[in-house]
């Protein structure tokens, strides 16, 4: 009850004296603090709208341009060639000015006019400069003078120092590609993979969907392209993620993992406290825009941004139609999850964060707490692991009213969610490729009611003190998840660090508030609806067969020196483990960034490709070695020009997916883009990739390596394969398939990409080989 009367700002009661009024200065003090935190952020936005708007420029260089323009009059020469009496005659105020103020303030108006102009011009340039992207085709180590130049206008028209969003005016529109294009560029993709007679029959389908319908999609698509930011983005959120009825958890969402040989602590609470503050050390950087913006490697070129808005505060609402993302300005909580009870931690207290160890201690009175879970609470978190529509209804229905709108408020508003799980996980034991196994299943899905799975990201600290993440996608894509969680496993470890017990650093304020219990009233209804969606969720979960592992025998140091592009090495060796796997080659996924244009998000590289197909072939067939090596490098430097393709915006995919959705809007069908869009991508891949080198010393620190993150199958028969290059000697691989198809299994899928590699360095280094067959000589000689 004295907590209730604290919360109270004030009271008061009615007596034969009069009223008596009492007043709670501490409460008070909390609403003034709060109101004036909330005061100073809005401050800052503004502040960083008005420095991002004027980009390439600078607010001061108005001063500058102002001041110049009225230096020019002082000569007594007019710089605007008549324009400043212009405005004077038809300023509004002209009658209660005297002249010289009339001229005054004509020439201000004209400067700031001119100034506007100047921006926009500048701003026009570095779109058009941005759009240039031949450079992205020219070979390494062979700059074309264009491009030299190019590269300098680039960085005259940047400005100095730009803000997080600073870019996102002068990012180019991505372009529409030619349907003529797209079509055979398709056509080249499928070709390995048909028969004669079936790349006859879909050729032909093709030709009538360009000399027909395609042109006239292509027109909308056009329309759409000159209205809209991206014309892809928001139909590929909506109709790709949003609008999905399955189940989110292992279908959609990934996961990121801890460090591989590194726990900082052992203990479960100061890991949480310093996980936590430094998380939201980076939303502080996000809001106040102090993050450097995001550029392709080893360039000047910038990076759209728009993904990262959605970080914090934000959660995925399920709709029995399409699903909506809701995102809130701020939040002063995180949601915590423990042994089947839900709580409210505050982050913040009188304006300013808590410090490592004062979330440390809250944490360890969440994990002390005795209390058992209220009836039908425990499992709570599985309606956002089952299938879409039931969770809507049991929101519409149980979640709308009372106390359990509350609590459901608490969690969806939360900054992020956190779950202090009981298990320990990690490399460990006498079965350290089994134990990561686990570790990546745990991430994935836990025990499919332990995960908050709508909200933005959920962040996992076990007992051993390991923890890890698991991400919702629709928001954004890996790589803006990526980097954040780079950013907090580097300042958990080399910024905040423990003390010698283990325990967070940090001052303590005795006065902190108590973590808040969550309370529900869940009726019987209700909870067979929970239970129902476990049960869904559970099914889907025991299906998964995961296996990770880390390849130490060479990394991108090896393949560099061939002169090959590690992704390229990478996903050839994928190609040849797939078709020693299953004796055939299949449609694959790799997964490419699309963020060179404005709300960029992703383009699939058709990795498998006539020249791959070609090659692998001659390998397996037992080929000359120099017939294998030239072909080997033509499928290396086609997987690049693909790639190079799809950052460009020049895929395929995207095209024809947004062609599909105009056609289903006009109430069209199209045989050729209904069987496209049918076809099922039986290997999926994506590289995870580590931008923000600068974080880690992996020379003085070679034990800190991510161990990267990892998702679902995509197919129910297929593979889906992560995988980050870290350093120059390890390439670490997350492999997931289904165990309900026999045809599939992680292990000796990981097992083939092994010797893959293995027998690609062997390839395209001769010098490998040497020590081999010394090897055979020497045990010749001995016989």
């Amino acid at each position: 009850m004295a907590e209730a009367h604290q919360a109270v700002a004030f009271q008061f009661t009615i007596t034969p004296e009069g009223i008596d009024l009492q007043l709670s200065h501490e409460a008070l003090r909390q609403v003034y603090v709060s109101g004036l935190r909330s005061w100073k952020k809005r401050f800052i936005r503004l502040k960083n709208s008005v420095i991002t708007g004027v980009y390439p420029a600078s607010p001061s260089s108005w001063l500058f341009v102002v001041i110049a323009i009225l230096a020019t009059m002082y000569t007594r020469s007019d710089p605007s060639m008549g324009l400043i009496a212009k405005i004077q005659e038809h300023l509004p105020v002209s009658q209660s000015l005297s002249a010289q103020c009339q001229t005054m303030v004509s020439a201000v108006l004209f400067s700031t006019l001119l100034w506007l102009s100047l921006i926009f011009t500048m701003r026009l340039c570095l779109k058009q400069l941005l759009s240039y992207h031949r450079w992205m085709f020219e070979q390494h180590g062979k700059i074309s003078n264009t491009t030299k130049v190019w590269v300098a206008l680039v960085r005259i028209f940047s400005g100095r120092q730009p803000l997080l969003y600073s870019y996102q005016g002068s990012l180019p529109n991505l372009p529409v590609p030619a349907v003529k294009d797209t079509i055979k560029r398709y056509l080249e993709s499928v070709r390995p993979l048909m028969s004669v007679s079936e790349f006859e029959r879909m050729s032909k389908l093709a030709v009538q969907f360009e000399s027909s319908l395609g042109n006239r999609l292509q027109w909308y698509l056009k329309l759409k392209a000159l209205w809209a930011a991206n014309y892809v983005s928001d139909w590929w959120e909506e109709y790709i993620y949003l609008r999905g009825r399955s189940p989110i958890m292992v279908n959609s969402n990934y996961y990121g993992m801890d460090f591989l040989y590194v726990t900082p602590t052992p203990i479960q609470a100061a890991r949480a406290g310093n996980t936590i503050h430094a998380f939201l050390l980076y939303r502080r950087k996000l809001n106040r825009e102090e993050l450097k913006p995001s550029r392709v490697p080893g360039t000047v070129i910038p990076l759209c941004a728009a993904q990262c808005e959605r970080m914090f505060n934000t959660t995925r609402i399920p709709g029995e139609e399409t699903d909506t993302v809701q995102h809130w300005q701020d939040s002063e909580y995180v949601a915590v999850y423990h042994r089947g009870r839900y709580f409210r931690l505050w982050i913040y207290k009188s304006g300013r964060m808590l410090s490592p160890r004062e979330i440390e201690l809250q944490i360890q009175k969440i994990l002390d707490d005795p209390s058992p879970p209220l009836p039908g609470e425990d499992k709570l978190g599985a309606l956002t692991a089952g299938d879409r529509v039931p969770w809507a209804q049991v929101r519409k229905q149980f979640f709308s009213t009372g106390v359990n709108k509350r609590s459901l408020d608490c969690i969806e508003k939360a900054a992020f969610f956190l779950t202090l799980d009981d298990d320990e996980q990690g490399m460990m034991g006498d079965d350290p490729a089994g134990s990561l196994d686990r570790y990546a299943k745990s991430l994935l899905h836990g025990k499919c009611y332990d995960r908050w799975f709508d909200k933005s990201f959920s962040v996992v600290v076990y007992k051993n003190g390991k923890n890890g993440l698991n991400a919702e996608h629709s928001w954004a894509d890996a790589p803006v998840v990526a980097h954040l969680w780079e950013f907090v496993l580097a300042t958990d470890s080399f910024q905040l660090g423990y003390n010698d017990e283990g325990h967070c650093k940090g001052d303590v304020d005795p006065m902190l508030p108590q973590p808040q219990r969550l309370s529900w009233d869940i009726a019987p209804g209700c909870e067979e609806k929970v239970n129902q969606s476990l049960a869904v969720a559970q099914a889907l979960a025991d299906d998964v067969d995961f296996h990770v592992f880390s390849f130490r025998d060479f990394g991108k140091g090896k393949i560099k020196k061939c002169r090959i592009s590690p992704d390229a090495f990478i996903q050839l060796a994928l190609q040849l483990a797939y078709y020693r796997d299953r004796g055939l080659f299949c449609l694959t996924y790799e997964a490419s960034m699309t963020r060179l244009f404005r709300e960029g998000r992703t383009e699939t590289v058709r990795s498998c490709s006539n020249e791959s197909c070609a090659f692998v072939k001659a390998l397996e067939s037992g080929e000359d070695e120099d017939l294998c090596r030239r072909l080997f490098r033509l499928s290396a430097d086609k997987h690049q020009n693909l790639y190079r393709m799809a950052m460009t915006g020049a895929g395929i995919d995207r095209h024809l997916f947004c062609l599909y959705v105009v056609s289903k809007y006009l109430g069209v069908e199209s045989p050729f883009l209904k069987e496209v869009l049918s076809e099922p991508w039986r290997l999926s891949t994506s590289q995870t990739p580590v931008q923000q080198v600068e974080l880690f010393d992996l020379v003085n620190h070679p034990e800190y390596i991510s161990c990267g993150g990892g998702f679902g199958p995509v197919a129910d028969d297929g593979y889906g394969v992560s995988y980050i290059i870290v350093g120059e000697n390890m390439i670490n691989f997350h492999i997931s398939c289904k165990y309900s198809c026999p045809q599939t299994d992680s292990h000796k899928y990981g097992a083939q990409i092994r010797q893959a590699l293995m027998d690609l360095l062997a390839l395209a280094s001769p010098d490998q080989r040497q020590p081999a067959r010394m090897e055979k000589a020497q045990a010749k000689k001995d016989l």
